[in-house]
């Protein structure tokens, strides 16, 4: 694994060998990466944030509640978090003090949320009794830990990972509708990386687990940097062991490397090869870690409004990070410091178009099912089934739709990315050549050459979309993504958008 991670580095062929290899043994991947130079982590890491081998999305996930706030403050905070196109971190035991104080249950605020935001909505501090509850001095924590900086198993107070479970007990009947209500669920990984004090016990997360895989949510698992090695060897093994889709890598005062930043880019860049869902994301890490951990190929960065903890937990540094730290805007500016002039973090006219391609593939057709070696889309494309945005949409043309109104032997399809390799996979039942269209060569290659294995159709890359479109009896524009869409339709007017 060493010589083909090495070479995975500069080499296409050997990245592309890497994704495809149906497992992964979680040592050999981190002694491989261990021995690689900071340089050449963070280039493993953005090659394997590229279509198809990895989600390339750059994007935050908003932490909206705290306990102490006020019902209207909560839902306002959601709305706007929805109207920039942030996923929603929910942390169930600050939806469940809020509820209490306003005569409710947990889960009658989390519905209210639900029927007012079109974003996925992501489900944390969930345990065997449903939503945690957890007593003032850790509900309302002023974030200590990552206020005084490296290096802690635990809480620096002494705490315990303590629990009011009374009042958890009383409210657990509803534990499935709240993961009926979610679009994903994390658990905790941490307290078999020595850190006990500082999550539930491992069987609370196989029961959630089971939970979610029951309700076909999306799992992310959170685990530490911890010391950098058999800790993180132990947090990669049973995230794959309890089924994650998405890796999650808390730094912070949790990273206790030598070289923190170093330990931490190592630590994403192996979450890029051992993520099954292909998502690498972080819900606390110091400025400096998130910044090397998206030129590593981070996915995403769980941040916060004012009074919750993912508003310090995530872009700032050690003496700064506490309590009341409005960190989305911070983290929104970080990112385009990182990446200037992409248009990112995504926003929601993104998710939309995302979302209308996960609903016109439909939910048998994506994540975890693979057309030839890779699945359709990734751990994004299955939570978005379980959001208001998905059931909102309404399609112009079904997938059936598409594929009866292509007529002819021969058909050019303007755009390669996932959701062509549906439309593909669909035609090869009419058709015998099937022409690959994309401006992207790597995309464009990657596609002809993984349908070509798996169609009977013969697959054919274009030179450009004027050229497929004469070739071709008919064209489809095989992207949801508006301004592509637009782009190929001045090019080739006669085409079929599928939006």
């Amino acid at each position: 694994m060493y010589d083909l991670i090495k070479e995975a580095v500069h080499d296409d062929d050997a990245a592309i060998e890497i994704s495809k290899m149906e497992s992964k043994d979680v040592s050999s991947v981190v002694d491989a990466i261990s021995e690689l130079s900071l340089e050449d982590t963070m280039k493993l890491g953005m090659q394997f944030k590229r279509f198809p081998l990895g989600c390339d999305l750059t994007e935050v996930v908003a932490g909206t509640c705290a306990s102490d706030l006020e019902l209207m403050d909560l839902l306002g905070n959601c709305r706007l978090a929805d109207m920039i196109g942030a996923p929603i971190h929910i942390c169930a035991y600050a939806f469940s003090d809020i509820a209490e104080k306003f005569g409710m249950r947990g889960v009658e605020v989390m519905q209210m949320v639900h029927d007012v935001v079109d974003v996925p909505l992501d489900l944390d501090h969930f345990g065997e009794n449903g939503a945690m509850r957890l007593p003032k001095n850790i509900s309302g924590c002023g974030g200590e830990c990552y206020n005084k900086g490296p290096a802690f198993t635990e809480c620096p107070r002494g705490r315990i990972h303590e629990r009011l479970i009374d009042k958890e007990l009383e409210q657990k009947s509803d534990k499935d509708e709240w993961v009926e209500l979610s679009s994903s669920v994390a658990v905790n990984v941490t307290s078999e990386q020595t850190g006990d004090g500082h999550a539930a016990p491992l069987r609370e997360a196989l029961d959630i687990a089971n939970l979610a895989k029951k309700y076909g949510k999306g799992l992310e698992s959170i685990m530490f940097v911890g010391d950098g090695y058999d800790e993180v060897i132990t947090g990669f093994e049973k995230s794959i062991e309890i089924g994650a889709d998405v890796i999650v890598v808390e730094g912070g005062p949790f990273n206790r490397c030598e070289n923190t930043t170093e330990a931490f880019a190592k630590t994403i860049a192996a979450a890029r090869i051992l993520s099954p869902g292909k998502v690498v994301a972080t819900n606390g890490a110091y400025e400096n870690e998130v910044r090397i951990g998206l030129r590593t190929g981070l996915n995403m960065v769980i941040t916060g409004f004012p009074k919750n903890h993912h508003g310090y937990m995530c872009g700032y540094e050690p003496g700064t990070a506490r309590r009341g730290k409005f960190g989305l805007p911070r983290i929104i500016q970080i990112i385009n410091e990182e990446f200037p002039n992409r248009g990112l973090p995504v926003q929601k006219h993104d998710l939309l178009a995302l979302a209308t391609a996960v609903k016109i593939a439909g939910p048998d057709y994506i994540y975890p099912r693979k057309i030839g070696s890779y699945a359709i889309g990734d751990a994004h494309w299955a939570t978005l089934v379980s959001s208001n945005m998905y059931k909102n949409i309404e399609l112009k043309h079904t997938l059936d739709d598409i594929v009866n109104l292509a007529q002819g032997n021969t058909i050019a399809l303007h755009g390669g990315r996932f959701i062509s390799w549906v439309i593909a996979n669909e035609l090869d039942k009419n058709v015998d050549e099937i022409i690959i269209a994309d401006t992207d060569p790597w995309v464009q290659s990657i596609t002809v050459n993984n349908l070509q294995d798996e169609l009977n159709a013969t697959i054919i890359p274009a030179k450009d979309d004027v050229s497929a479109s004469k070739e071709a009896d008919f064209s489809i524009v095989s992207s949801t993504m508006i301004p592509i869409k637009n782009n190929i339709l001045k090019k080739v007017p006669n085409a079929l958008p599928i939006v």
